[in-house]
């Protein structure tokens, strides 16, 4: 039975979330379609465009992103931190980026003269778009609806172009953070699309990389890494992006010449064994919570579960 998505996306539980969402069919739509004998190469570019434009606009940034030919992988992080320090004027240009105006909010933007009711109704529905600002089942929707809109006009026809539902994972600690950026940063290898995860196209860890070799502060948009765990931690992923690129190629390589290869530095930091993380690296997809044993008991009553479920690390 499908579950309803506030009971896989809970603030109370942990802002980070790892989603899927796949071509109806599984088709190659994104890619090249061998039995129309047709490349739709370029729609890769039309999700990773709109998919740093939404996150521009929503309280929501990327941690890691893969775009294959059939389907997409995004880890993403809820800043709700973000999304309440915002002024009134904030929310609705950020909505607005997106969405037609209502005459009322027009008129409330441009500074007019309102009566106490309609200014209470002008709060009223900002406050509505402060919360979708923070909603990944938004931010999801208007990622999708636009690239099968784009889709279905280049290509002269209706219908559906993703399968009717993402799916979500919840991560609930550093461990399974790590784990689903690595998954979906891997995600091209595993595929044969390439050799090493920071040369495959449409992917996260490719605009990192080429940030860094340009020498950018900011990393191409993306969540960013702020080092390890400390006082007084500013907003990122709690890593080194030295030691996660490390991790990520050692685990590319094991399998090779995995008996001498040294033991990446964040995977001790992590405290998970070797034989867990390639297993979680190969196999994440399965259950709607990534975390350790003791993550994932805590957040059973959150999420209104009996019992444990998803991926132990």
């Amino acid at each position: 039975m499908t579950k309803a998505r506030a009971s896989q996306i809970n603030l109370a539980a942990t802002p980070y979330y790892h989603c899927v969402s796949r071509c109806v069919r599984r088709s190659y739509l994104c890619g090249y379609d061998a039995q129309s004998q047709k490349s739709y190469e370029h729609r890769r570019a039309w999700i990773e465009t709109r998919l740093l434009a939404l996150a521009k606009a929503f309280c929501i940034d990327i941690c890691a992103y893969a775009i294959m030919s059939n389907h997409y992988h995004v880890v993403l992080h809820i800043n709700a931190n973000a999304a309440q320090s915002l002024t009134n004027i904030g929310v609705i240009e950020r909505w607005l980026a997106f969405h037609q105006a209502p005459a009322l909010i027009q008129r409330f933007h441009q500074g007019e003269s309102l009566s106490h009711s309609e200014r209470k109704a002008c709060f009223r529905i900002i406050e509505n778009w402060r919360e979708r600002l923070m909603s990944v089942s938004w931010f999801m929707k208007l990622l999708n609806q636009y690239i099968s809109t784009q889709a279905n006009r280049e290509d002269q026809c209706s219908g559906h172009f993703w399968e009717g539902r993402f799916k979500s994972q919840a991560l609930l600690d550093e461990k399974a953070l790590a784990a689903a950026m690595a998954y979906v940063d891997l995600n091209p290898v595993r595929a044969g699309l390439t050799k090493r995860p920071k040369q495959a196209n449409y992917t996260s860890i490719k605009k990192r990389v080429e940030s860094l070799k340009q020498n950018k502060a900011t990393q191409a948009g993306l969540f960013p890494f702020v080092g390890n765990p400390r006082k007084s931690m500013p907003d990122g992923i709690p890593f080194r992006l030295m030691d996660y690129l490390a991790l990520v190629e050692w685990t590319c390589d094991q399998g090779q010449n995995a008996n001498s290869l040294p033991r990446p530095h964040l995977l001790t930091q992590l405290n998970i064994s070797r034989e867990t993380w390639l297993s979680t690296c190969s196999h994440l997809e399965g259950g709607n919570i990534v975390g350790s044993l003791s993550s994932v008991q805590g957040v059973l009553p959150t999420f209104g579960l009996q019992r444990m479920t998803g991926i132990m690390l």
